[in-house]
């Protein structure tokens, strides 16, 4: 799903922005790697997490990404992604809010006439094998587009990968998509592989959003369930496989674009809110790699 999903547009990743921005838009969703397998998370101290027990958000572990607010967002979102603002982004109760609201900023210098504004953190540290865990509710509203999702700092977009553990649009609720992306099975080319599952309580309940990186498979699942597995057993190199090296963790929620707001916006059902209780990191165990 390179959906608001693309690199943090850097200079150096200008290319992917617009590529991105050209690329026509099909379905983003896939169920054609659907399994049913156990999946359960480590019983070890995390390697790396986030618990939101700080008051503030803890910048040292996270940043905000801001970079295409002036010429907008990829898959024509309708977010103005805004930088350490509490309305957007906070901890709450022992939680990462993310919030998307009804309302413009013009006041801010790099507003590109935006009527919704949001927020998308990416993690200052970069991870490759190992497993993931998101504990996270997600909103319930016609044109949200929540996203938990991992991609390179540099390469081109579609060669360098993507991985998106969640992803849920508002028309659809309780129904959670994981896709991968790489140069030979993307979207644009209706290639992606993925799965999906039917979450009822995705909305209102608190989940645990998996991944288990190993260089010679991805699986991604809930609850310790996993409902996605790809295999690196395809021809191509890295074509097929470009997951081989470590990736940043994003955590967004978008509003409107070609997928999210192919049924349109509900305005009056704003402000909705992604809250994440946790996000932890395991690195592998070497016998596992």
């Amino acid at each position: 799903m390179p959906t608001d999903r693309s690199p943090r547009a850097r200079p150096a990743e200008v290319t992917i922005a617009t590529i991105l921005l050209v690329l026509p838009m099909q379905t983003l969703a896939a169920t054609n790697y659907q399994v049913a397998a156990p999946m359960p998370a480590p019983s070890t101290k995390p390697s790396w997490a986030d618990e939101f027990t700080t008051k503030a958000i803890d910048q040292t572990k996270w940043r905000f990404d801001t970079a295409n607010n002036k010429t907008g967002w990829f898959n024509h979102e309708r977010q103005y992604y805004a930088a350490d603002r509490p309305e957007n982004a906070r901890i709450e109760d022992g939680a990462l809010v993310i919030e998307a609201r009804r309302e413009s900023l013009p006041d801010k210098p790099d507003w590109g006439g935006q009527t919704y504004t949001s927020a998308k953190l990416v993690s200052r540290v970069s991870h490759a094998y190992g497993f993931y865990e998101v504990r996270a509710m997600l909103p319930r509203a016609r044109g949200t587009w929540p996203a938990l999702w991992l991609l390179p700092r540099t390469g081109k977009w579609p060669d360098a990968g993507e991985i998106d553990v969640m992803e849920m649009v508002g028309w659809q609720p309780n129904i959670v998509h994981a896709t991968l992306h790489t140069a030979a099975f993307n979207h644009a080319k209706g290639t992606q592989r993925g799965g999906q599952i039917d979450v009822p309580t995705a909305c209102t309940a608190y989940h645990r959003y998996q991944l288990d990186w190993r260089q010679d498979s991805i699986t991604i699942g809930v609850d310790d369930k996993a409902y996605m597995r790809v295999a690196n057993d395809q021809p191509g190199g890295a074509d097929a496989w470009p997951f081989t090296r470590p990736y940043d963790l994003i955590l967004n929620l978008a509003i409107g674009g070609d997928w999210g707001g192919v049924k349109g916006i509900d305005d009056a059902a704003l402000p909705q809110r992604m809250r994440i209780d946790y996000v932890r990191y395991w690195k592998p165990d070497r016998r596992i790699r």
